[in-house]
């Protein structure tokens, strides 16, 4: 057996946490490009600190999905005002804005000749500026994931920038962040970090570091998800799913995702869906798909074991299968998730969808590789 892992430099985990920051950015550099989400005002506590650290700041707010465009701006910002480190405090999109900045600082040429699908997908080969990544949702994990997610409008998909070098340097976990999150936003976020766990855990790449943090999340998963979204301030459910989410990230950069993420890239450049929105409506039509097809052509794979497992996990009941997806389908009732019609979503554009899917660096973790038919009849599912 042979298997890496990698991750964020220094991860520091707990409710408070970020009061640490500013001091230990102090050492990283004196110029800070601070990227924000929609909530400013959780930055202001952090932004005051840096202050007393004597730490100049520029910030660059993101207020929705970031794109190319977003983050050339972002990079040309950051350039005009020679920051030496980047922070990023918000949900996923900010976080992944950040990273894709601070790696461009020190990378010379244009975004596209780092992008994977629509650019040259050359590696980077000089370490970004120190980035400081601070999560403000539970759900991505980008805090301490090897790539950046940006949509190209233009081709109506979402790519990302990749590589070992572009893990945060240190990576602040602070569940009190997470409660001021809306019910709507709750679930999205909750819902894309359970899907991660799952298809880590029964990926084709997973290997025992990472299944002991799947098994751990999905744990905390199940148990914290419904009661997150009905009391924002449990503080220990929200605990239980910033480790989730936090989780979920160490387990997708060193092993892989799956089919529902090979779907979501081209479903999320195509309609205007949160991310985590669409992992949960295809989720179960995905585990049914590939638990059959697992059946049909590789009886013998793990991985049918492992369904059986998330089950027990998510139920913390002896359960099959079958268990575990209806598990999947009445969290996503309880946390009202729409139908992809609601977004837009047209049975004319499942042949886009499915060609585009089938080039994903997703797709290749999923446990068995899934035919044109079968994806096609995922998506009439989860329209």
């Amino acid at each position: 057996m042979r298997f890496e892992f990698a991750t964020s430099t220094h991860i520091i985990f707990g409710a408070g946490t970020i009061r640490d920051v500013a001091l230990l950015a102090a050492e990283m550099g004196k110029r800070a490009f601070v990227v924000t989400g929609q909530s400013l005002e959780r930055a202001e506590p952090l932004l005051e600190k840096l202050n007393k650290q004597g730490i100049e700041y520029a910030r660059f707010g993101i207020t929705g999905e970031p794109t190319t465009t977003i983050a050339k701006q972002g990079i040309e910002q950051a350039r005009r005002a020679k920051s030496d480190l980047v922070i990023g405090i918000g949900g996923g999109s900010a976080l992944d804005t950040g990273k894709v900045i601070a790696a461009m600082l020190t990378n010379t040429g244009g975004l596209e000749d780092y992008l994977e699908v629509v650019g040259h997908g050359k590696p980077l080969t000089q370490s970004p500026v120190p980035y400081i990544a601070i999560p403000t949702t539970a759900g991505t994990g980008a805090e301490v994931t090897q790539n950046a997610v940006l949509s190209v409008p233009e081709h109506q998909v979402k790519v990302s920038l990749r590589g070992p070098l572009i893990s945060p340097r240190l990576a602040v976990v602070d569940p009190v962040l997470t409660h001021s999150m809306p019910p709507s936003i709750t679930a999205s976020t909750g819902l894309d970090a359970l899907t991660q766990l799952m298809e880590a855990y029964v990926s084709n790449k997973a290997n025992p570091l990472t299944d002991g943090i799947c098994r751990e999340g999905l744990k905390r998963a199940g148990r914290s998800l419904r009661q997150a979204y009905e009391d924002g301030n449990d503080s220990t459910a929200r605990e239980d799913m910033a480790l989730a989410s936090l989780f979920s990230g160490l387990a997708l950069a060193n092993a892989k995702l799956g089919a529902v993420h090979g779907l979501a890239g081209p479903l999320g450049g195509m309609i205007p869906a949160p991310h985590g929105t669409i992992c949960a409506r295809l989720l179960p039509y995905v585990m049914e798909a590939n638990v059959q097809a697992l059946q049909n052509r590789a009886p013998g794979s793990p991985a049918l074991a492992r369904y059986d497992e998330i089950a027990q996990l998510l139920t913390g009941i002896k359960a099959k299968t079958i268990d575990g997806v209806d598990w999947v389908r009445n969290i996503c009732l309880a946390l009202k998730v729409p139908p992809l019609s609601e977004f837009g979503l047209k049975e004319q554009d499942f042949p886009t969808v499915v060609a585009k899917s089938q080039k994903s660096s997703s797709m290749k973790g999923n446990p068995i590789s899934l035919t044109d038919d079968e994806l096609m009849a995922i998506l009439k599912k989860s329209k």
